[in-house]
């Protein structure tokens, strides 16, 4: 029914969504926010959770607009997945308020980002993206009774994991092989997650939003995403395909709610997604492009996600 350029709204055309609970990552920009509106708008009570608060509340207005429109409701809780301080205390307020999820949505992340380490001394890319939302979702696993939802990214085949040297002590520091690391984490936490808690009811599945204009791209100098298009044009016009286009926010939004609040969760539990189904898997990296669909299969095995569930556990000094 869906595809690449369905929007939010498209896909959840007739679905009410009073009475269910959504947590939302990263909501002072980009796809969170558009995320948490159309929850919202269609009748669901949204907690958005970022780390600026005042830029949160600006960028927000809408989202509480259709809130009251559509009947449901919007809040913010304070959450910087950099500082772990932080991710225990917001995952602590949330506890203590004991009020359950149907989905939370780990939206919240940063690409292609200086050499820089965490509050807790973690690359930035692999400790925000991987670890503020390991934790986070491990310590509100008893609110959570519907689904999970990683937001990955095709980014995942620029690398695997490197359990061995995660804060690229030992290799290198390439921006997007940290990102590739953290997407592909994002992949197999969501793997681990789903494999430890279906038992109850609880799936987790990881989605990629498309190529969007965000503030994700920040960090990156122009000339180098002019590059990227370019490359990206030259696949296509060897594939006989038209120039690359840009998905609209509410299209990047669009497979975050659909893996959330539509698909079945058969469907999506332990899975990768992207334009609103499931993706094949490619175990030849070289048979994909970042033109094309597919999710590599290192990022769905089931012993690198175990791996890195211990690793990550060690790191954060929890076991869960």
């Amino acid at each position: 029914m869906f595809g690449a350029k369905s929007t939010t709204d498209e896909v959840l055309a007739g679905v009410d969504l009073r009475g269910k609970r959504a947590l939302v990552t990263g909501v002072s920009a980009g796809l969170g926010v558009e995320t948490a509106r159309s929850l919202a708008a269609h009748g669901a009570q949204v907690v958005g959770a970022a780390r600026d608060l005042v830029k949160a509340e600006r960028a927000t207005a809408q989202v509480r607009k259709d809130a009251a429109a559509g009947g449901g409701s919007f809040e913010l809780v304070e959450l910087d997945l950099a500082n772990l301080a932080s991710v225990r205390a917001c995952a602590d307020g949330l506890m203590a308020k004991g009020k359950t999820f149907d989905v939370v949505i780990a939206n919240a992340g940063v690409m292609a980002t200086p050499l820089g380490l965490t509050t807790d001394g973690f690359e930035t890319q692999f400790g925000t993206n991987h670890l503020g939302h390991f934790v986070l979702a491990n310590r509100i696993a008893p609110l959570i009774t519907g689904r999970l939802v990683n937001v990955s990214s095709a980014g995942h085949r620029f690398a695997n994991v490197d359990l061995s040297d995660v804060n690229f002590e030992r290799t290198p520091y390439d921006p997007f092989v940290a990102y590739g690391r953290s997407k592909t984490a994002n992949i197999q936490f969501a793997v681990g997650f789903d494999r430890r808690h279906r038992s109850r009811g609880v799936r987790a599945t990881a989605v990629h939003p498309g190529g969007i204009q965000t503030e994700l791209g920040r960090h990156m100098a122009p000339e180098a995403l002019t590059g990227m298009i370019d490359r990206i044009n030259q696949q296509l016009a060897a594939a006989g395909k038209g120039p690359f286009e840009w998905k609209a926010i509410p299209q990047g939004a669009a497979t975050s709610v659909w893996a959330g609040f539509v698909a079945q969760a058969e469907e999506v539990g332990g899975r990768y997604c992207e334009n609103c189904h499931v993706s094949a898997t490619v175990t030849d990296p070289s048979q994909i492009s970042l033109i094309s669909e597919g999710v590599l299969a290192y990022a769905l095995d089931p012993a690198s996600a175990d791996a890195l569930w211990a690793k990550s556990e060690q790191l954060v000094g929890e076991s869960f």
